[in-house]
């Protein structure tokens, strides 16, 4: 219990630190660039939301929960049959601790999904990782064509198509390894295992073990109509989560640069807020999402700080912590403790490292 204090202990100091770095940083990058917030607009534009708006960006990404769901119902046929809602609860009650806790509490749903269907943990991590692909892949597909279709006379419209391709690329790219590794993964994280071994025995044995299972991930899709299925599904849960980008950004209906922002500007926001979210630590992972949709907002588009900023808060609220309210819900019927599943995580995600 004592070494558990000192840790939680130590990962607030750091978290602390880099709170005051990051805010020294902003403060320098600001003035450098003559860069001013102003409060009062700040809660001005807040106060000037369309409101419908936000509450309909909300029930997009709701529904966007219901299909993640029900696509991991699809990929654990194999495994036991589910009905379409049984998997709700902990995606829920899953994503309410990532919000909280940052990505040390990824791990949550194959924890949560493997004790409420009573499978083991291994064989819903492997679920996970083919989930994590098919997310990849739909949002990459949704961004990329959104960017590469950009009209002409949209501003900076060379960088848009640029970026759009490259991502279309990369998609491509992704589905031909994974269809490698369901074919030959065994060979493939052998030769990969031999080539990190070269640099590191540590290296090699990790790459391997990594494509390994990646491949059991894979073992899930049992045909091709299930895979059509499931990639069918992640669109359309991906198309859910750009729209209510959307409906967020059109809610400041007051300011020419995102009232009428088109749905492939507004995908260039989702792909800053997704990346500012890899690396997402308690609380200042909101923070830092705020930011880098801000600052795309004012870089790209002249969206004043003030309202980019606003815009930013009301993006995190709808896309990641609205989910909070049913997560505590579904956590209190099902007697879980949000802590203890932050520790569960991190057993896991050291196991597995």
């Amino acid at each position: 219990m004592t070494e558990t204090k000192q840790k939680s202990s130590g990962r607030a100091l750091v978290v602390l630190a880099i709170v005051l770095l990051l805010a020294s940083l902003g403060v320098w990058w600001a003035r450098r660039r003559g860069l001013t917030f102003d409060v009062h607009e700040f809660l001005r534009q807040m106060q000037g939301v369309a409101w419908w708006h936000i509450v309909a960006g909300i029930l997009l990404i709701y529904g966007s929960y219901v299909v993640r769901g029900y696509r991991w119902s699809v990929f654990m046929r194999r495994q036991r049959e589910v009905g379409p809602l049984f998997l709700l609860g902990p995606q829920f009650t899953g994503f309410t601790a990532v919000a909280i806790f940052g990505r040390i509490a990824d791990l949550s749903r194959p924890y949560l999904i493997a004790r409420k269907s009573q499978t083991s943990l291994p064989s819903q991590i492997a679920v996970y990782t083919l989930e994590r692909m098919f997310d990849l892949g739909a949002a990459a597909l949704i961004f990329s064509t959104a960017l590469a279709f950009t009209p002409s006379t949209m501003p900076h419209h060379e960088i848009f198509v640029r970026v759009g391709v490259v991502s279309l690329a990369g998609t491509l790219f992704l589905a031909g390894f994974a269809v490698a590794i369901r074919v030959a993964g065994v060979g493939l994280a052998s030769a990969l295992g031999q080539l990190g071994s070269r640099i590191s025995p540590k290296l090699g044995t990790g790459l391997k073990e990594k494509v390994l299972t990646f491949r059991d991930g894979l073992e899930g899709i049992g045909s091709f109509g299930v895979a059509a299925w499931a990639g069918a599904l992640s669109v359309f849960q991906w198309l859910l989560i750009a729209l209510s980008y959307v409906q967020t950004v059109h809610a400041f209906a007051a300011e020419p640069t995102l009232a009428g922002l088109s749905f492939a500007s507004t995908m260039l926001l989702m792909g800053a807020s997704m990346g500012s979210s890899l690396l997402q630590l308690p609380v200042l992972g909101w923070f830092t999402q705020i930011g880098a949709t801000a600052a795309s907002m004012h870089g790209f588009y002249g969206t004043p700080l003030a309202t980019a900023t606003a815009c930013g808060a009301l993006l995190l609220i709808v896309n990641i912590l609205c989910v909070i309210p049913a997560g505590l819900i579904y956590a209190r019927l099902d007697g879980v403790s949000l802590t203890d599943l932050k520790t569960r995580s991190e057993s896991a995600e050291e196991a597995l490292a």
